[in-house]
């Protein structure tokens, strides 16, 4: 019945996504043109590293001295020709502070993996049969400061996998993609033994008898099927000012279906010559999986508060280096 019900809304998703060669108009391309759609890979890679400083002497008004840094390295491996692309990135990104009196603290991390690839049919077509994958994780414990002795999360705790097929279109899909999934994989990883027997990031709890021990353990992994849809714009705002955006919405067919998750990225990079940069960027999330607490009236205890909007801003200066 599975197999029956997947196979129906492909070929519903391919009827609806067809265009016939007779709705083309077929044009003699410049020269120029042909040029760029010859098969070539494009490799890029870039490291990055932002850093802010405040420094106070004697200041009437008061304040802490802090320094911030942020490193990050970005490879990518794209190919493309008349009718195939296939876009690959990996980045890592980490970054601390540290302030007069206070232990150092990490402000971001993160380790991500993207693979992207698409056909069309026709030339002359925007729309593509595409397929993703994407996986992303940190590399390092995180806490809830000032508390650094219970971790809340670590290396693949959690992990994030996304697999899926569907339709893409784009004119430029460099610039501009709209993406279309109708079955997504989305596997979450809890690979923490203390984390999955808490039920953190959505996995099954534990169980635990009336004294508060483990009789069956918490799950590691948590499988879902849903919907995803996603889109990603970049475009330049003036000179030396480009704006990127990407967001993606998922929901679960069988888990509160029409409960979105949300992933919004906002990024506007300020270019100030061959190497120095400044960015400000914002990134929102949600997803309903990831339960936020409160104390309780019982010292030491705490009750669960419900999922709730997660939001990070950065504001940065520094330069960036092509290898």
């Amino acid at each position: 019945m599975k197999n029956t019900l997947l196979a129906i809304v492909f070929l519903c998703v391919q009827f609806a996504f067809a265009q016939p060669d007779s709705l083309f108009i077929k044009t003699p391309k410049p020269k120029d043109e042909l040029k760029e759609l010859r098969p070539e890979w494009k490799q890029i890679n870039k490291a990055t590293f932002d850093l802010s400083e405040v420094a106070f002497v004697n200041w009437s008004a008061g304040g802490s001295n802090s320094i911030s840094g942020l490193v990050g390295i970005r490879s990518e491996a794209n190919y493309k020709d008349k009718y195939f692309f296939w876009n690959n990135n990996l980045s890592a990104r980490y970054g601390i502070n540290k302030q007069e009196s206070r232990e150092i603290r990490k402000t971001d991390d993160l380790f991500e993996m993207n693979s992207n690839i698409g056909y069309k049919p026709d030339e002359s077509s925007n729309w593509f049969y595409s397929a993703r994958l994407n996986f992303k994780t940190q590399l390092t414990n995180g806490y809830k400061y000032p508390n650094t002795d219970d971790p809340i999360s670590r290396f693949m705790a959690p992990g994030y996998l996304f697999f899926g097929g569907g339709m893409e279109y784009g004119k430029d899909i460099e610039e501009l993609s709209f993406y279309f999934s109708p079955i997504t994989l989305k596997a979450t990883f809890v690979l923490d033994e203390d984390l999955a027997n808490a039920g953190a990031f959505g996995v099954t709890p534990a169980v635990l008898d009336v004294d508060g021990n483990v009789i069956i353990e918490g799950e590691r992994t948590r499988q879902e099927v849903g919907i995803l849809l996603t889109n990603s714009y970049k475009m330049q705002v003036v000179e030396n000012v480009a704006m990127v955006h990407q967001v993606n919405l998922y929901t679960d067919y069988i888990n509160n279906f029409g409960n979105v998750d949300l992933d919004w990225r906002v990024d506007f990079n300020f270019k100030v010559n061959s190497f120095m940069r400044a960015t400000l960027g914002s990134h929102m999330k949600y997803d309903d999986d990831i339960k936020t607490s409160v104390p309780s009236d019982v010292e030491g205890e705490f009750d669960e508060a419900g999922a709730k909007i997660q939001w990070k801003q950065f504001l940065g200066i520094g330069f960036a280096i092509d290898f």
